[in-house]
């Protein structure tokens, strides 16, 4: 009995199923961008052997037909075989400009994608919800895995009323935490590759989630080759460890119902 009882325990450490709890778990998290530097990231994840939680939106890219696009559709398909996680980003990556007086609740948006670029429209919440179901949909397609029932808002910008209809339609929004944004957005001339680096180590804590982008089209020095797999093996070299948004104490129960 002690043999297999060992055998047992071997075969589970080894699928996880015993897998020992994580003390100080971050949640590295990527929203699409151009694409550049997305075969780069998918490497060193795969080096680091660290899960992630994309937010997908169909963006413009350095190459294909958008994130979203069939260029792309083999690399998303990948990533899900690998075991990371998949969330909104919506689809168009339309901001939220406002809120709209009066019932029901309408919004003022402005895409950054799509045939709508640049221009600025009143939604309803039926079209708000809408576009976010259509980014995961679109994820369900590439993936052949049913995306996590959560979005982010590009920019993070949102109200309350618009959470509120979001979270009607099935979906919490996801932010980061204060010192999980990493900076990859911020010009280089001011931020410089090495002083973000720094600045995450410091600060970084337990239970923070982090926000990087797969390529940024506005900072001239790339952030991704140069800080990821630093940050990466500094921060499990501090005891951190990745876990994707399944896990995260504020989500883990709404993902579990299914919503």
């Amino acid at each position: 009995m002690r043999r297999r009882g060992g055998l047992l325990a071997l075969v589970l450490a080894s699928s996880g199923a015993w897998a020992q709890p994580c003390a100080k778990p971050v949640y590295l998290t990527l929203d699409t961008g151009h694409m550049g530097v997305a075969n780069f990231v998918a490497e060193v994840l795969s080096r680091q052997q660290v899960k992630v939680t994309f937010f997908a939106a169909n963006e413009k890219t350095q190459e294909g037909d958008g994130s979203l696009g069939s260029f792309w559709a083999p690399w998303w398909k990948a990533r899900a075989a690998e075991g990371h996680e998949f969330a909104s980003h919506t689809f168009d990556h339309v901001y939220w400009r406002a809120d709209l007086p009066g019932e029901p609740p309408a919004f003022r948006v402005r895409p950054s994608a799509g045939p709508d670029a640049g221009r600025e429209s009143t939604w309803t919440a039926g079209e708000y919800c809408a576009e976010i179901a259509r980014a995961s949909r679109r994820l369900q397609e590439v993936t052949g895995r049913k995306p996590l029932p959560l979005y982010r808002a590009p920019g993070g910008k949102v109200s309350p009323r618009l959470l509120a209809v979001a979270r009607s339609c099935g979906f919490l929004h996801v932010g980061w935490s204060p010192s999980g944004f990493l900076g990859d957005e911020l010009p280089s001339e001011t931020a410089s590759n090495p002083q973000l680096l720094q600045k995450a180590l410091r600060e970084v804590r337990s239970g923070d989630i982090l926000l990087a982008h797969l390529g940024i089209w506005s900072r001239k020095d790339p952030w991704a080759p140069a800080v990821l797999e630093p940050l990466i093996t500094g921060l499990k070299s501090r005891g951190f460890c990745f876990v994707t948004l399944r896990d995260h104490p504020m989500y883990r129960e709404w993902v579990a119902r299914g919503k």
